[in-house]
């Protein structure tokens, strides 16, 4: 029999949750989908050494800053795993800009002209975008532009409406940090996977996308089993980590089709105005506050990415 990964594959395009080189060439995934934790982990591997060696020589020459070095360095990733995959990399917008439109806006465009001058078209490249109000609205403008956007940290059924009505390109709804929340709120060790509140949330937008024929792909991410992946097969993006990826390659179980456009239920298709997104966020604890949760630990991981550039330059 087929591994549970090959059969996955057949119905689910799967995207490498990771910025591990050999990881990559060994599990093969379409996409991969990295954000500032993931580079800074990858920045401190072998297989990049000689990249951050490289760009902290430029900049001390340049008298660059740790951001702008910082920046270069993310591309610098991004373009090796674009080498490495035959779709899309996404790259992440500063966190720290996450409220902030505009700056977002200008973020964005020089990441598409930082991965264009190293010979990167824009059409491999997704945007990385907090799914806050000001954070759509940025995608919003940049799909106008023909940039597409992966709009992440996303918890609830309302930032997925918003982020439909924008035109945004790819969803990465986060299961696992749903399920951690719930675990806690309700004081369980685990949920059976067709009661998990993370699988449940991306079955709920996933439906009401395939029932109201909305073309914004969704891609379950933050997954803490199997279990979670095998219960979303037939999602159209599934982005894996590679000790995950490695266990569905080792199980040949039988894994049957769970999400299909043909079988969506007709959800009624709602609009949200700023007042009513802000709203329903506002009124869903676990949303608010994972949101929030995301946005500083990413942050975090991006400032120790500036101290770990600031300690080599004054070394």
């Amino acid at each position: 029999m087929a591994s549970a990964l090959d059969q996955l594959r057949d119905m689910t395009v799967v995207v490498a949750d990771t910025g591990d080189v050999e990881a990559i060439r060994a599990l093969k995934p379409i996409d991969c989908t990295t954000n500032p934790s993931i580079v800074l982990k990858a920045l401190q591997s072998p297989a990049f050494e000689a990249l951050v060696a490289d760009e902290i020589a430029k900049g001390k020459t340049a008298g660059s800053t740790p951001m702008e070095i910082a920046d270069a360095l993310t591309l610098g990733v991004g373009a090796e795993l674009a080498g490495l995959v035959p779709g899309r990399v996404s790259t992440e917008v500063d966190a720290r800009l996450s409220f902030d439109t505009e700056a977002s806006l200008a973020k964005a465009r020089a990441i598409i002209a930082g991965y264009e001058a190293r010979g990167i078209t824009r059409d491999r490249i997704l945007i990385k975008l907090a799914s806050t109000w000001e954070g759509i609205r940025a995608a919003e403008v940049l799909q106008g532009e023909g940039i597409d956007c992966n709009l992440t940290l996303l918890f609830c059924r309302a930032q997925a409406i918003a982020c439909a009505e924008a035109g945004v390109f790819l969803i990465s709804p986060f299961v696992g940090r749903i399920t951690d929340w719930y675990k806690k709120a309700q004081g369980v060790d685990s949920f059976a996977p067709d009661e998990d509140p993370g699988v449940l949330s991306v079955r709920g937008i996933y439906d009401y996308y395939k029932s109201n024929g909305i073309e914004t792909v969704v891609m379950g991410a933050s997954f803490r089993n199997t279990d979670q992946i095998k219960a979303l097969a037939g999602c159209d993006r599934l982005t894996i980590s590679p000790d995950l990826l490695t266990q569905l390659a080792a199980d040949e179980v039988a894994l049957p089709q769970v999400l299909s456009a043909d079988s969506a239920t007709g959800l009624e298709k709602v609009s949200l105005t700023e007042a009513d997104f802000r709203w329903e966020l506002n009124q869903d604890a676990m949303a608010t506050e994972k949101l929030a949760e995301g946005i500083r630990n990413f942050d975090a991981d991006h400032q120790k990415l500036l101290k770990l550039i600031a300690d080599k330059l004054a070394a």
